[in-house]
């Protein structure tokens, strides 16, 4: 018997006392995590908060099997959010979308969930009507046309169902009564909400796609409102996806039991919290940044320079060649030779490890002169 079949459904409850210490955890390290951010100034915290975001509509498609170019997710964040990262690249539809649906549960977080905005979110992840190569209904829930939404994994005739969801006739009363619930002032804290929604969303799966994606944005948005900024500091799916496994298990576990959630409640609190103390590589990539920049200010770099420098300090993914300089900074490899060796010069960048073919460029962090 699945969780929702059951008659209390869907009145999820839990053993306040087992997750008492780790919500005052989390908690406490939320206040002191926007304390520091604070700290930081507007452009500091303005990068950090771009660093973030990237980081989560990248995983959060991750999770799902999709992988997304982070400098392309970057770019469509910083353009909707007017930050000014330099050059940006190419819009690409499908990246847009997700980057839609994030920045309207985060940035709007104090405005109601509903059934439209529901489904204007899965209208953006599905810009083409098609899952891959599969059609889907969209904007829609579900009609289980093709049979009953299920979860499933294994090879083609050796498949193991982990999940059925409630049947597509139900999907409007279940939702209409999670949006009723979504949209009242917080009964339990705040945080916890976060983590009922994210699992009662999940439990109802009203789309053909996108369920995933969807219910982690609202918890986005439901952490939003528990520190009542759109800023995000942290990322709950890149440390979902960094234990997904484990994710998997326990939405598992909890959808084919009782209405009693304390173990996921108590893991959701475990993953969130271990996402907010991931937010220091966050905050030491922002600050490592700031501090490059200001040694950088006494020299004088073209715009090439300043360009490849970002990608760098951003986390270029594999290894800055000269050739690959040539072809991102639309220059001739002369040009990229003489803008490497202007930076080794000043000690802006060092050689990596290899040789011959295989140099590489890695940027000279303060840390590296000491």
């Amino acid at each position: 018997m699945y969780i929702w079949e059951r008659p209390d459904w869907p009145a999820l409850t839990w053993r306040e006392a087992d997750i008492a210490t780790p919500l005052a955890a989390v908690r406490h390290d939320q206040g002191r995590l926007l304390g520091r951010m604070d700290a930081l100034g507007f452009k500091l915290r303005e990068e950090a908060n771009l660093q973030t975001l990237t980081r989560d509509v990248v995983k959060t498609s991750e999770i799902e099997g999709e992988l997304l170019d982070a400098s392309t997710v970057r770019s469509s964040i910083a353009r909707r959010l007017g930050v000014d990262i330099g050059a940006l690249k190419p819009a690409d539809r499908h990246v847009d979308g997700i980057v839609e649906v994030m920045l309207d549960a985060t940035g709007k977080f104090d405005e109601p969930l509903t059934e439209d905005r529901l489904f204007a979110w899965h209208a953006a992840l599905f810009p083409t009507g098609r899952s891959g190569m599969t059609k889907i209904r969209v904007g829609a829930w579900r009609d289980d046309a093709k049979g009953s939404m299920q979860v499933v994994s294994g090879a083609y005739g050796r498949e193991k169902v982990h999940y059925t969801a409630p049947s597509a006739e139900r999907v409007a009363q279940e939702m209409g009564a999670f949006l009723d619930w979504f949209n009242q002032p917080p009964a339990p804290d705040p945080v916890l909400k976060a983590a009922q929604a994210h699992l009662w969303f999940v439990t109802i799966h009203p789309f053909d796609d996108g369920n995933g994606r969807i219910a982690r944005a609202i918890a986005d948005m439901a952490l939003a409102r528990s520190e009542g900024s759109p800023q995000r500091f942290y990322s709950m799916s890149t440390q979902i996806e960094g234990e997904r496994n484990v994710y998997y298990d326990i939405l598992e576990q909890t959808q084919k039991s009782n209405v009693d959630v304390t173990n996921w409640m108590f893991w959701f609190l475990g993953c969130l919290h271990r996402a907010i103390d991931g937010a220091q590589d966050v905050l030491s990539s922002v600050t490592s940044k700031a501090k490059f920049w200001e040694r950088a200010a006494t020299i004088s770099l073209n715009d090439r320079q300043i360009k490849l420098l970002n990608r760098m300090l951003d986390g270029f993914e594999g290894k800055m060649t000269s050739s690959k300089w040539a072809k991102i900074a639309k220059c001739s490899q002369d040009s990229a030779n003489r803008d490497i060796a202007a930076l080794l010069k000043h000690g802006m960048v060092k050689k990596g490890h290899g040789g011959g073919r295989s140099t590489n460029y890695v940027i000279v962090q303060e840390s590296d002169q000491l």
